[in-house]
Order: structure tokens, then sequence, then C-alpha cells
């Protein structure tokens, strides 16, 4: 099989109807299966997909484990040669499967592609060619770790920023919304880091991808939307807690050389590896 697609949905049934159908029309030419894992939503959403994509693989977690664990779980079942980790509230482009997955069978070093970001009104998102936001950014820079993502351009950024929109580039980072991977890169460097609940998981696979001797692109031929839901609460707690939190997480394992996480929900073939450059 070509292509494992992942979605991961917690309480957003109208947008995952949208999203699931654009996927579906994206792999219209492509070998696929598609794999929704519901994080215990309490609306429709798992009878909209039994009812409107019967052939839609479903896992109904009974309580809810945060993105990272819930994308780990439909890991354990993908098949493909690629996989597709892509966020519940975006709408795929027709075009964007079949652009960069060849793309990926061009450059064999490729561990993960990402592409070009849009608002719903059509405004390109910074975090497309970045991979994280400016409060990630600011992090890197506090911490020192800004040497390590230099492709990012934290200091010498271009002031036309818009020219970097159409441009293929490698990059640091790829932004788990729409993330491309090699299943067999995966297999190497293992899979997500569950400590990293919500937000942090994809910047910790980017950089173990590139540790391991991989490269990560942005390609720009193709798009999506994203809806940007998951913002929409970053005022709350929960929002401060997991996102601040991952931070620390980030800096502990790197900075500090925190011992390797075993994680034994997850197969062992995707046992995760932290092997860091001396």
């Amino acid at each position: 099989m070509k292509l494992s697609v992942i979605v991961v949905n917690y309480n957003m049934c109208t947008l995952l109807k949208q999203s699931v159908g654009s996927l579906i029309k994206a792999c219209k030419h492509v070998d696929y299966e598609l794999i929704v894992v519901d994080d215990n939503s309490t609306d429709k959403s798992v009878k909209m997909l039994r009812t409107e994509f019967p052939k839609v693989k479903v896992i109904r977690n009974e309580k809810s484990l945060g993105m990272a664990k819930c994308r780990n779980l439909a890991l354990e079942k993908a098949t493909g040669q690629y996989v597709l980790l892509a966020n519940a509230d975006t709408i795929t482009a027709s075009n964007a499967l079949e652009g960069t997955l060849s793309f990926m069978d061009n450059h064999g070093k490729a561990g993960a592609v990402g592409i070009r970001m849009l608002t719903p009104q059509g405004r390109f998102l910074q975090v497309s060619r970045r991979g994280f936001n400016l409060a990630w950014e600011s992090f890197f820079k506090l911490t020192g770790m800004a040497k390590h993502f230099v492709k990012s351009r934290l200091y010498k950024r271009k002031d036309e920023k818009w020219v970097d929109e159409f441009e293929t580039a490698e990059v640091d980072v790829v932004n788990g919304a729409f993330m491309l991977l090699r299943k067999s890169v995966l297999n190497e460097v293992g899979v997500l880091d569950e400590r990293f609940t919500m937000f942090g998981h994809d910047i910790d696979l980017s950089y173990r991808i590139r540790l391991a001797g991989y490269k990560n692109y942005y390609y720009p031929k193709t798009y999506i939307l994203n809806f940007r839901k998951q913002q929409s609460a970053k005022f709350t707690w929960a929002y401060i807690k997991h996102f601040y939190g991952a931070m620390i997480i980030f800096a502990a394992k790197y900075m500090f050389r925190m011992p390797e996480i075993k994680i034994p929900e997850v197969a062992p073939m995707f046992a995760p590896k932290y092997e860091l450059e001396k």
C-alpha cells in the first residue's frame, strides 16, 4: 500500500466530515487507507463516520488520550509506504497528495514533507515554513537551541516574507497539521513521544528525523486550508499546561540529556530512539 492517512478527532464532527471528504478526493489515484482515531468525542463524530464514510477505519477511545498517543495507536495499524498525519480541522487540496508523494519518491533522503497552509480566508500561515509559532521561536532563542534550527531563519529572516511562501526548501520542522512521513524512517527513529500530549510532538519528531541524517522539506506547490480550531482555547489552563509544558519537556530532553523513554503501548518495532549528536 502506498499511503496510510491518519486523522485524530475530538468533537469536530462538521469539520471532520469536510476534512475526511477532502482527503478521500485527494487520494483518488492513490492506493491508500484512512484511519480516524476518535478521542472519546461526545458529539456525533463516530456515527457520522460510519454513515458517511463506511470504508474509513475508526478507532474509538473510551477515554481521552491526547494527540500524540492517538496518532501512535493508528501508526501501529498503518501499512502504507508513507504515512500522512493530518488534523481534523483542515481541508486538503485535490492535488496535495499526488504532488507530495511524487516529491517523496524523488527525494530518497526526505523523512518528512509539509505543505503550504492557508487560513479559510486565503492568508498564508508562516508556520507552514517555520513549522512552529513565535512562542517556540522565542523559546529556541532563549535556550540557545536556535543554532540547531538554522533553516528556520530565526535570526536572519528575509524582509519580504511572501517570497518564501512559494519556495521549495529544506526546513528544520514540519508542522503536524499536515505531516507526510516515510514509514521506513519512522521505523528507524521511532514514533511520537507521548509526553508531548497535545503540542510539540511534531517538533520533536522532526528534530529526531534530522538527527538520524534525513531531511525535512517544505513543498509549496499545493496547500491545505487550516481552520486552527485547536487554537481557540489558548488562554485556558489546559492549553497553557500542555503548550508550555511541551517546551519544558523538549528542553529537558535535548539540553539535559533525559534518558530514553519507553512507551509500553507502542509495538516494539516503534520503540523510540533518542540518539543525539555527539
